[in-house]
């Protein structure tokens, strides 16, 4: 099996806000668009990862939290100034974490935190739990 792609659907009784969200500060773009299911595509990259949005069908139940959405980027450090000059403010505070990245979160309108970091170098304690790859 080769997993080609992967991607989270966010259930929020909020989307069109949420989609906002992801737009203005993430630069995602739609690709698919019905009203109550939204694909949003992070870069313009055919590759790219993916947020679905979905508004509740019946019998669903809206997410209620607990899911962080981790962004790999360039540099945490320009995108927290970009964000928190944008009004956006922290959940998480940007700050090195000995796992080896520097980090922070924001969260979204239904309730996810989105972590946006880049890796550092981990502390010696974090080093023997990485996998080496062949």
């Amino acid at each position: 099996m080769s997993i080609k792609s992967a991607s989270i659907t966010i259930v929020t009784q909020n989307l069109p806000d949420t989609r906002k969200f992801y737009e203005s500060h993430f630069n995602a773009r739609p690709i698919f668009d019905c009203g109550w299911y939204v694909v949003l595509k992070l870069t313009t990259s055919y590759q790219a990862p993916e947020i679905c949005l979905m508004s509740p069908q019946e019998g669903m139940q809206s997410f209620t939290g607990g899911a962080y959405l981790n962004l790999r980027v360039e540099d945490a450090d320009t995108l927290h100034s970009q964000l928190t000059r944008a009004g956006l403010t922290p959940a998480v505070p940007l700050e090195d974490h000995p796992w080896g990245d520097r980090g922070f979160g924001v969260l979204d309108p239904s309730g996810v935190m989105v972590y946006c970091y880049h890796p550092i170098a981990p502390s010696a304690e974090f080093e023997q739990y990485f996998v080496k790859e062949d």
